[in-house]
């Protein structure tokens, strides 16, 4: 039976169908989209199954997987290159791989015929390498990102090294975020304690280390030179050197790093503890890269300015303000009270200012509480100024001074 389609056409017809505006009926376009692949893809992995139309057999530690040469080269470049080159393995039956586990080819495999692969924790690493064997990038991205996800402190610094060796620089760039977000969890973990010295000063050394306090960067170093301290003894110095020792609490620092019995006999740590006995006493007189905060604990260096005059008028001025170098913002702190004083002295002692003299109220001295912000009236002078013998008062009307301040500036009553 021959079945004839098609109308009879008049010459109205004609016309219009001529007219490129009008799409003829006669002809259909027909796409069955992703699924006439998926089938196809199904079918063939049937046969694999079945060992039917196979045309190679790979073998991995002593197991065998029947292939199709075809599929393999279609979804690898790197069995395209094996099969349709002329290398040996193009004209055997059986093509032997090492390097790579067994378990890890039959996932590959799946994915190649199915297009889909199940990534767990334990077979990640090596579905991870087997892709990248055969250049399978799809496969590859998948497993890193779901590395990516399991980052935890446990784990972050085997994943970052990993990522490393197989030069995945988003991944190990977000295993170095994680470890510095979560160091003093990381430190705890075994992992940890296997960082060779030039990893560890990389974290301990960053002013980005995410810590409450400059203790738990201490005791880091401290368990990670005791687990191996015959070997690690000679790196203190180069260690401590990144510590914010001056930092630590006083208390703490004469208790816990002064007694500690290997900082005692490490002659070559002493310069670095009379660094932080200074700066215990002489405040913020003392300046060096080990007295300045990391970002995380809360604190930032200020510029001070306390008092001042109007340029026309010359009253005084009440106002305490502060600069942050860094944001370039300018805060109100509280004012400074009897402001009707001038040619007073002023002074920080450690983390606080203090105000003293001037014409008015001469003996009275005041004290800038930087944790409160709060000026705070203290044990008056026994002489003022204006009753030394030439009479003449001692003091600046305005003054600048670097002070550490606690952030956000709502924890210490920063206006």
């Amino acid at each position: 039976m021959v079945l004839i389609l098609g109308r009879r056409m008049t010459r109205e017809d004609s016309v219009i169908n001529d007219s490129p505006a009008v799409k003829r009926k006669d002809v259909l376009d027909f796409c069955s989209g992703s699924s006439h692949s998926e089938e196809i893809l199904q079918v063939f992995n049937e046969f694999r199954d079945s060992r039917l139309f196979t045309d190679v057999v790979i073998s991995v530690q002593g197991r065998e997987f029947p292939c199709h040469r075809a599929v393999l080269s279609a979804c690898s470049s790197y069995f395209r290159a094996m099969f349709c080159n002329d290398h040996r393995e193009s004209r055997e039956m059986l093509v032997e791989i090492n390097g790579i586990l067994a378990e890890a080819m039959d996932s590959f495999l799946t994915y190649v015929y199915t297009g889909r692969a199940k990534i767990t924790t334990e077979n990640v690493q090596f579905l991870f390498e087997t892709s990248s064997l055969f250049q399978i990038y799809t496969l590859r991205d998948a497993c890193a990102k779901f590395l990516e996800d399991q980052l935890d402190p446990c784990n972050c610094l085997g994943i970052q090294r990993f990522a490393d060796a197989h030069s995945l620089k988003q991944l190990a760039s977000r295993c170095r975020s994680y470890a510095m977000a979560n160091f003093s969890d990381v430190a705890q973990h075994e992992e940890f304690l296997d960082l060779c010295k030039e990893e560890l000063e990389e974290y301990t050394a960053n002013d980005e280390l995410c810590i409450g306090k400059e203790e738990v960067v201490f005791e880091a170093v401290m368990r990670w030179v005791y687990h191996g301290v015959e070997q690690r003894k000679p790196m203190l110095k180069a260690l401590l050197h990144h510590v914010r020792l001056p930092l630590l609490h006083p208390n703490y620092f004469v208790q816990t790093v002064e007694g500690d019995q290997l900082i005692q006999n490490a002659p070559e740590c002493y310069q670095l503890l009379h660094e932080a006995r200074r700066y215990h006493v002489l405040g913020n007189e003392m300046m060096s890269p080990r007295t300045r905060p990391r970002r995380s604990t809360g604190f930032s260096e200020v510029i001070v300015v306390v008092g001042g005059c109007e340029r026309v008028g010359g009253f005084n001025l009440p106002y305490t303000e502060c600069y942050e170098p860094v944001t370039g913002e300018w805060r109100s702190l509280a004012k400074l009270p009897e402001f009707t004083k001038s040619e007073y002295a002023v002074c920080a002692l450690r983390n606080d200012i203090l105000v003293s003299g001037g014409r008015i109220n001469s003996r009275d001295v005041w004290m800038y509480n930087s944790q409160l912000n709060l000026w705070i009236r203290v044990a008056s002078l026994n002489k003022g100024p204006l009753e030394t013998q030439d009479g003449r008062p001692t003091g600046q009307g305005i003054c600048c001074w670097w002070l550490r301040w606690a952030e956000p500036p709502e924890q210490c009553g920063v206006l």
